[in-house]
Order: structure tokens, then sequence, then C-alpha cells
């Protein structure tokens, strides 16, 4: 399993594979032990925002269960985004939610999380967050309030303190069933049904702030028919996310949103209750002009991922991985996928200065690794080396270059000798590179930029326009609301990715 073969034997835990190897991975970083800073933490500084001040309707259980976690979530979505402009807008649509909520006194503060993922949730305590790239997908004030008065209801119908009850009485579940019942098949059998209750549980609170998020954002004057909108924009969005391809239904069953046309069928019930589509303002014009200049994608902080290519700016480095391998930017790794059966994990080190890459490769952190299989070589004028391991059916390719003060590391998995990973090993050291002072300065972040459409553009056309960006037509479709053959036409304000 990759998680033991990276992990120190005193720490070493054990991670279940899933059927995307992506997913492996990012569920490995997050459960696992911590080696060294990875890339995109060298030198990082969090920014802190203001916490919010609780109304008068906010009990102190709720105050403290935000307080407690505010901190945590910011430092998983990259800290706040800093933008007047974008500020402003969900401030605005906020302010206006409140006041048709059933809770015209409670006080909430949004926070703008840097993060290129799409997400929004809500904290006990009036915490609501969004991510600047749910921002960037949405595509007028309609849709983001439909996501914030689904937030906003979680609040109001106190589901998080419900949900934190419920997780209590399944984590003691699961801890007697542990240390209790000697028949593992029976513990893991109390822990899979103990977790079932709490997912069936949140897919009901799921249910009920979707109905009462309608609900406030049709009362607040906003089209009710945006929330299936953005419903339908959000599953495209995961499909092109998607880095495999494949579809983990345990997952899926255990996850705390219930399927997708349930959710569907759901909303627009409730928006029928305020008439036909076409009811409610839309918003769209203002909304786009407030989000030009938004950061899309990656972090500048955490590098930059262009096509095959990861670029990192502060700490001057570049590689470029395989036709076959899709990229993504974590915040503790850069991770790539090639199929369910191949993947690669890219990070950082800090070494002693005095330490080769050979010595750093057979100091005893590589988990079933082949004797005699370290072998020295040199990467662009930089010491490098590589070695082979093997754990389970599981088969490991290993590349360690140092590069100052640290040693980054390439590990390349496949399993069933599903792919050439001694090749794509070999090329992606061999494009590792440090970037001259030119080429870092001529790294900006991609941003949205906005475009007023002219006789003769085509989706085709305006595609092109997209730089940094992969499968630049489909992406152009999603962000701008299009279906797959519906025509752009003249005059019409749309969002592109640029530099």
């Amino acid at each position: 399993m990759f998680m033991s073969l990276i992990c120190d034997r005193k720490t070493r835990m054990g991670v279940g594979m899933r059927r995307s190897l992506l997913s492996l991975f990012v569920v490995a970083l997050l459960g696992g032990c911590q080696l060294g800073p990875s890339p995109s933490q060298l030198g990082r500084v969090e920014p802190v925002a203001a916490l919010p001040q609780p109304g008068p309707t906010v009990s102190p259980a709720e105050s403290a269960i935000g307080a407690r976690e505010h901190q945590r979530v910011l430092a998983q979505y990259g800290g706040v985004y800093s933008d007047p402009d974008v500020q402003r807008e969900t401030e605005q649509i906020v302010k206006r939610l409140v006041e048709a909520s059933d809770e015209p006194g409670r006080s909430y503060r949004v926070t703008i999380l840097n993060s290129p993922v799409a997400n929004a949730f809500a904290l006990p305590g009036g915490y609501v967050y969004v991510t600047r790239g749910l921002l960037a997908l949405a595509d007028d004030r309609a849709e983001v309030a439909a996501v914030l008065a689904h937030e906003m209801a979680h609040v109001i119908l106190k589901h998080a303190i419900a949900r934190a009850q419920k997780a209590q009485t399944s984590e003691l579940v699961e801890r007697v069933a542990t240390d209790v019942l000697s028949d593992s098949k029976a513990g893991q059998s109390a822990r899979l049904n103990s977790r079932m209750t709490l997912a069936s549980f949140s897919r009901d609170q799921e249910n009920e702030a979707d109905r009462t998020g309608v609900q406030i954002a049709g009362r607040a004057g906003y089209d009710p028919f945006a929330a299936s909108r953005f419903l339908d924009k959000l599953k495209r969005y995961a499909a092109f996310r998607s880095a495999s391809g494949e579809k983990d239904d345990a997952q899926n069953f255990l996850s705390s949103h219930p399927a997708a046309l349930e959710r569907r069928a759901l909303v627009i019930k409730a928006a029928r209750q305020f008439g036909a589509p076409g009811v409610g303002e839309q918003g769209r014009i203002p909304y786009l002009k407030a989000i030009d200049g938004l950061v899309y994608g990656d972090d500048p902080s955490e590098g930059f991922v262009r096509g095959r290519e990861f670029l990192h700016p502060r700490l001057a480095i570049s590689f470029k991985v395989p036709p076959q391998y899709r990229l993504e930017n974590t915040r503790e790794a850069v991770l790539a996928a090639a199929g369910r059966d191949t993947a690669m994990r890219f990070d950082g080190v800090k070494a002693p200065e005095n330490q080769s890459p050979e010595s750093y490769l057979a100091s005893g952190w590589i988990n079933g690794l082949e004797e005699g299989s370290i072998e020295p070589r040199t990467v662009n004028g930089l010491p490098a080396a590589v070695a082979t391991a093997v754990a389970g059916d599981w088969q490991f390719r290993i590349g360690a270059i140092r590069l100052g003060r640290s040693i980054y590391r390439f590990i390349f998995a496949q399993r069933g000798g599903s792919g050439d990973i001694d090749a794509a090993l070999s090329q992606t050291l061999a494009s590792f590179h440090r970037l001259d002072p030119v080429e870092v300065a001529r790294l900006r972040p991609l941003r949205i930029d906005l475009v007023i459409t002219n006789p003769g553009d085509t989706v085709q056309s305006l595609a092109t326009r997209m730089k940094g960006v992969e499968r630049g037509e489909e992406l152009f479709r999603i962000l701008n609301g299009l279906s797959d053959d519906e025509p752009i036409g003249a005059g019409r304000m749309v969002k592109v990715i640029s530099d």
C-alpha cells in the first residue's frame, strides 16, 4: 500500500485503497504522517480573518463551535481571499438573505476562502464560508444566493449542532466496537453501520436545507430556480474536474449530500411555489463585474499547474509529467493520475546539508526498498538518485533531487504492471529544472477576464483565448452556463480565463 511505503515505521498507518488513484493520494495525505514541508508549504504565511460578532439569537454552544473551528477552516482552505469588490458583493447578497430569513436578527460573517475548489459550508455561530473557486463558477447573484441561503439554512436549522452530537455518538460506537468486540468482522460491521446512520441523517439535513434555502432566496427576490441551475453546473464541473472518470459508489453512498437527481427535483419543486421559471432577480451583469479579475485556479503562493507542467515561482522550480498524466496541486503535494492504477506524488522535504540523494533514499523511510536498486544520477546539473520498491501488488519508482536545503521527491506507483513508471519517472526527472529570474517574472496567476462577444464570435473562437487550462471549450461552456450545443451570440458578457 502506498501509504505504508512513505511513512516511517514508527508512525506507519493503513489507508484503504480507493478506485480513484487521485482520491487515494488525497486521503493518504490527510490521514498520514508528515515527513517534511511540501513545496506548497515552505515559508507560507496564512492570512487571518476577523471573527464574526454573534447576534442575539446565537447560543453560547454555537459560538464556541464556530470559534474553535474557524482557524482550522482557514488553514485547510488556504486562508482568506482578499478582494474588496468580491467581499462587498457577497455581503450585499447575504444582507438581503438575512432580511428574508426566519431569523432576521441573526448575525453572519461570510469568509471568502483562497481555494480553487468549488465549495461552501457553514459553522454554528454565524460563520459562513465560500471559496473563490465557487464564486468563479457562479454566473450571477441568484446562483450565489442559492448557495449561501442553503448554508444559512443549516445554521438556522441548527444542523451543525445536531451533526456534532451525532458524530460524537458515532465515534463512541466505533470505539466500543474496536475495544470490546474480539471479532474483527463484527467490529467492522458496527463501524460501517454507524457511518451509514450518520450519512443518512446528513442527507436528511441537506434536503431540509435545500428546501429552506430556496424559500429564503425566493423571499429575498432572487430567482428561486437558480439552485437547480447551479446544481447542474456543479455536476458538470465535477465531471470536468474528475481525474480518472471513475465513480466511487461507496463514497457516494456515504456522502453527506443526496444524489444529484434527488436534490434537483426537490429544489425545483420548492422553486415552483414562487411561480414559473423567469421569476426573481438573477443579477448577472453586476455580479460578473464584481468578480472581474478574480484569481482562478491555484494560489500563486502554492505554485501553478499549467496543463502537464508544474511551476513554483517562489521556489523557482518546474517539471512536466508525461502526456497521460493529469496534474492536481494540493496543499500537501502535487498529485497526478494516469488511469485507475498508475499515479504520481511530488513534494519536498528538508534534509541535512551533507546528505546526498542516495543516502536520503537509503535512510529508512521507504518500506519495500529493493536492495541494490538505488542509482545516482544528475538532473540538469543537480545531484539526484532513483530507487525501486515493492509493496504487495504495488510497484514504485522513486526519484530524489537535491536543490539547496531541500530534497524534492517524485514517487510513481503502479499496480499489476499497468504502466511504464520507469519511463515516466525518467521523463519527469529530466524535465525538472530551476527557473531563471526572467521565467519567474513571467509567471502570473490565472484570473477571470470579462469579454463582450462580437458578431462572428463562437464558443470555439472564444475558448482559444483561454490560457493555462486544458479542454478550454468545455470549461468555457461550464463557466458561462452554456449547454453543450448552445451558441454564444453577440453582445453577451462572458468569462474567459487569462493571465
